[in-house]
């Protein structure tokens, strides 16, 4: 279905708005010759109900959490209150700058501060930075947090990151960025890394691991503690990946595993829709020894209970961000923690498990799944049985998914298991939601071995039908 841009349902002489008349001087004369418009803007002239018609229309079109189930494996991609938003959209949250006085802000600072103090109690840290603007932003500040710290003791040896292979993306490439030798760390037949092979690359030259524990296939590491010892008896350190973090709120906290950095998804587990590009929050929070290389300027609460910015310490390792951070999105989180309470958050981890297994329990009889007879708030299937059989692939059922109104899990990762399909339920849908999806699912299944040629075709009843994927990436087209 072909949608007119808002230029082509133009006609001259139509406007939705009248400007006031200006009842200050005219200061344009004052402007650079080289800053002046030299012609008319060439903008759309359309009615109010054109103008709202046309943008309702393309939002209908846009698959979003509010209006559909969205699971999406590791990406934490739930529903959020509401009113989180409201909270900040306050006009005395956002009708001020961040180069005002501290004097004049200081219940932005403090919510800042008091969401540190939350943040870490969470996470069994001791202290952090909200400067980091997404998680892969918060995997550079973190690894470059470690960097210093050897640096600073004069240890120039340590060059590598050990990254086991079913990582996030983003790891390898963070540690790439800051300089490091990225090390794989295989798994074991039971998906968990392999004690064997992590004991076998680690030395001196070793600087940390990277893990996220559940892990990408949903998996606790078990062996965490003998994981961190054998670390730490190394001379490395422990970096806690904060995407599946939803999973383990108020049961576990990384700092008790032994996790000297953990960076954390705002964004994902703490209540602010994110996708597209934004917004985000990657928060880092580390350990005592590794407190002074954080970046500044850090907030501080003074003796008689104001608030200021602490830009000194010769160790930090400097400013992440313009300016302190996406500050809206801290509002979202720090409302969220404060609605919930700890007994909430520790509900909403449970319940995060729950579901995962309640789709796990339903569908495993009929796709595999190679790892895990129960898991943690995500499961890996793999389709590479139904592809034999079928010819129907994992990209097949997304497709299909599609056509049932439902967002595709993510597929192909991790690349462990072949025709992979993750599923991440989250904690905020009803058993409704969850057997209905299921439903369609077993339903797909059935389709693949009566009729695959018609998921090939699929999706049909899309605004976009299918897409050639291979041609796509090959040779994006980026404009119309």
């Amino acid at each position: 279905m072909s949608v007119p841009t808002i230029f082509d349902i133009s006609k001259e002489g139509r406007g939705s708005f009248r400007l006031p008349r200006l009842d200050v001087p005219n200061t344009c004369n004052g402007l650079p010759e080289n800053l002046r418009r030299q012609n008319t803007p060439t903008l759309p002239q359309v009615s109010e109900l054109d103008v709202v018609r046309h943008y309702t229309k393309l939002s209908t079109m846009a698959f979003g959490v509010d209006n559909g189930f969205y699971p999406l494996g590791s990406c934490t991609m739930k529903y959020n209150p509401k009113v989180n938003e409201q909270v900040a959209s306050l006009s005395g949250f956002t009708d001020i700058h961040p180069l005002q006085d501290a004097s004049t802000v200081q219940g932005c600072l403090g919510v800042m501060h008091d969401l540190l103090k939350q943040l870490c109690a969470v996470t069994g840290m001791d202290w952090g930075t909200l400067q980091p603007c997404a998680g892969a932003h918060g995997e550079y500040t973190g690894l470059k947090i470690i960097r210093s710290y050897f640096l600073e003791k004069g240890d120039v040896t340590r060059t590598k990151i050990l990254v086991p292979e079913s990582a996030h993306g983003t790891n390898p490439a963070s540690a790439a960025v800051n300089g490091f030798e990225v090390v794989q760390v295989m798994a074991d037949k039971r998906g968990l890394v392999d004690l064997d092979d992590l004991k076998s690359k680690l030395g001196p030259d070793v600087a940390g691991i990277m893990l996220t524990n559940p892990s990408t296939l949903g998996l606790f590491e078990q062996d965490i503690l003998e994981i961190a010892s054998l670390v730490h008896g190394a001379g490395g350190l422990l970096y806690y990946d904060g995407a599946n973090l939803n999973a383990i709120l108020g049961k576990a906290r990384p700092g008790d595993m032994g996790f000297d950095v953990v960076h954390l998804n705002l964004h994902k587990t703490f209540s602010t829709p994110h996708g597209g590009g934004g917004p985000g929050s990657g928060p880092v929070m580390v350990k005592k020894a590794l407190c002074a290389f954080l970046p500044k300027p850090d907030v501080v609460e003074n003796a008689n209970g104001d608030y200021s910015f602490d830009w000194g310490c010769k160790s930090s390792i400097g400013k992440v961000s313009t300016f302190w951070g996406n500050f809206l999105v801290f509002l979202k989180a720090y409302a969220f923690i404060l609605a919930m309470g700890g007994e909430g958050l520790k509900e909403c981890g449970e319940n995060a498990v729950l579901n995962a297994n309640y789709i796990l329990a339903r569908l495993k009889g009929m796709y595999d799944v190679p790892y895990g007879d129960r898991c943690m708030h995500e499961f890996v299937m793999s389709l590479s049985r139904l592809k034999e059989e079928t010819g129907v692939t994992a990209i097949d059922v997304a497709k299909g998914l599609l056509d049932r109104g439902y967002h595709p899990p993510t597929m192909y990762f991790p690349m462990i298991v072949h025709e992979a399909l993750m599923i991440e339920p989250t904690e905020s849908e009803s058993k409704e939601t969850l057997d209905d999806f299921c439903d369609a699912m077993i339903e797909l299944h059935d389709i693949a071995y009566k009729d695959a040629q018609s998921l090939r075709n699929a999706p049909e009843h899309t605004v976009i039908g299918r897409v050639d994927e291979v041609m796509a990436a090959k040779n994006p087209v980026v404009h119309q």
